[in-house]
């Protein structure tokens, strides 16, 4: 049992159908959801570099940042609690939002919920074009959180739901991989608005976000429900016929049977936030508070959010910060595509542990670079060399994150709870996730100002605790039906102790029922 964390499925059952191109198109339409919150997050990174903007909006920071003064601190140009207030406050609408989407996406379905996250993004894009002044700027942002909220909650569960367990990884991940190409495509329109004459380059970089909004609100429209959710609001016969399209077959039974029987044990639980704090949903739980934890202690959102604002402050130029921008958003992208391919073939632990250690060796490199060069005052500077060293460990730190923290940050949590307790767990997964991207947002620019160059050396210290968790707690999940999740509990190391507590063991399928 390598690490504790190494499980032989034997008795997990595979059933019967085939890759249908009709799962593929329909995972692929519903991960556009993806797009919205990684346009989000490359775009306000680069606008908040862009010096109309500041000029318009927070005059002070950019009074600052073009200062002569030979007193500034190069790590503390940025410092603004009502900047940083611009990124953050969408994560923490997020986090609310969530909370209601958690209810929407059991009651009403996960489309709605994907239909609904898009319409009020939308607005909120057209909001923060249009903005005159910082509360309409706010406002907008947290219309866009309350849509990625509620894209968050429904579309991972969508994914794992939709597709067959041998490459659930994989389509999963198109959630991630839509993200990445948001945050890539943001980071192009900002290199592209920046050189707009007239100083309005910002509002267009803003109000694009609209695109990606359509894109999710017409795709929902048109996707079909899960067979999970069908069943979950009493449709038996929806859900079969479903079932049979999406699997490419006409005997689904044995499958069909799982997922009923599932769904007959969801409705006996009246509530399933109680619930998921039983015992036996112990690991549950436990996974789907720490994985959205790590992965915002990482520090990936330093470099996604404010990779412009960090070139900067490290003495890029405007052009050379925002292609830099780009740069990263390319890696990342690709290095994404390694984990679609990689996720189903090696499984989700060697993916952790790999990325963790990657990850770990570039943000002490940074740190140790950047400490070298600027020093505790932040008044030295990188040669050109030196700052293609630190562009270099940047884009391999993302990679190891682009393949292991951020799509299994995503898609472990939303394939492990059983749907008794599958929306209460999602929705703590997106929450714990957006606190603490709140947290690191709001903090990062003052954390930069203080901790200086030791920031990497903060996160990197992180990386190494959750690298060391994955290896002992994680349980390999790949391959596993979606309902026969609790095998991978009731065999591992420390977590087969929780399965059988208060009363009753996991979940097991009865005699056939008419349906």
């Amino acid at each position: 049992m390598a690490g504790g964390g190494h499980v032989d499925h034997t008795e997990a059952r595979q059933y019967d159908g085939s890759v249908t191109g009709f799962v593929v198109i329909t995972c692929l339409v519903a991960a556009m959801g993806g797009l919205i919150f990684g346009y989000d997050i490359g775009i306000s990174g680069g606008v908040t570099s862009m010096e109309p903007f500041l000029k318009k909006f927070f005059p002070s920071v950019n009074h600052k940042m073009n200062s002569d003064s030979g007193n500034d601190n190069a790590y503390c140009k940025f410092d603004s609690q009502m900047l940083t207030l611009f990124t953050s406050s969408l994560y923490l609408a997020a986090l609310v939002a969530c909370f209601f989407a958690s209810v929407v996406t059991r009651t009403l379905g996960r489309k709605f919920s994907m239909f609904f996250g898009g319409v009020v993004f939308l607005i909120g894009a057209l909001l923060n074009g249009a903005a005159t002044n910082i509360e309409m700027l706010i406002i907008g942002r947290i219309l866009l959180g309350i849509g990625v909220g509620f894209a968050n909650q429904a579309v991972p569960v969508y994914l794992s739901e939709m597709a067959p367990a041998k490459i659930r990884g994989a389509l999963n991940i198109g959630f991630q991989m839509a993200i990445t190409i948001g945050i890539l495509v943001a980071n192009l329109v900002n290199y592209g608005t920046n050189k707009i004459k007239g100083g309005y380059g910002w509002r267009i970089s803003l109000a694009l976000a609209a695109v990606p909004a359509l894109l999710m609100t017409v795709g929902a429209i048109f996707l079909p429900e899960t067979p999970n959710s069908l069943l979950e609001r009493g449709h038996t016969e929806k859900a079969k016929k479903m079932l049979r399209k999406i699997r490419g077959i006409d005997h689904v039974d044995e499958e069909f049977q799982d997922l009923y029987d599932a769904s007959e044990a969801a409705k006996l639980v009246q509530h399933p936030w109680k619930n998921i704090t039983f015992p036996k949903y112990r690991p549950q739980l436990v996974i789907t508070l720490l994985i959205p934890f790590f992965q915002q202690l990482t520090g990936i959102n330093v470099i996604m959010f404010y990779a412009p604002v960090l070139f900067k402050t490290l003495g890029f130029g405007d052009d050379a910060s925002l292609m830099s921008a780009v740069i990263t958003g390319l890696v990342n992208v690709l290095a994404t595509l390694v984990s679609v391919f990689c996720v189903d073939k090696f499984g989700r632990r060697i993916l952790f542990i790999e990325g963790g250690i990657q990850m770990f060796i570039c943000q002490i490199g940074t740190g140790v670079v950047i400490g070298l060069m600027f020093g505790v005052s932040g008044e030295g500077s990188l040669s050109k060399g030196w700052a293609d060293f630190v562009l270099f460990l940047i884009c391999a730190y993302v990679a190891a994150f682009a393949w292991s923290w951020g799509p299994l940050g995503w898609l472990v949590p939303s394939e492990i709870s059983p749907l008794e307790v599958r929306s209460a767990g999602q929705a703590i997964n997106v929450s714990m996730n957006m606190f603490f991207t709140f947290i690191i947002a709001q903090a990062f620019l003052s954390m930069l100002c203080h901790l200086k160059f030791g920031l990497f050396f903060f996160f990197a210290v992180f990386v190494l605790i959750m690298t060391i968790f994955i290896f002992f707690f994680l349980p390999e999940t790949k391959g596993v039906p979606i309902e026969d999740m609790h095998l991978v509990w009731k065999e591992h190391w420390f977590w087969k102790k929780y399965m059988d507590m208060d009363g009753s063991g996991p979940r097991t399928s009865g005699p056939p029922k008419s349906v």
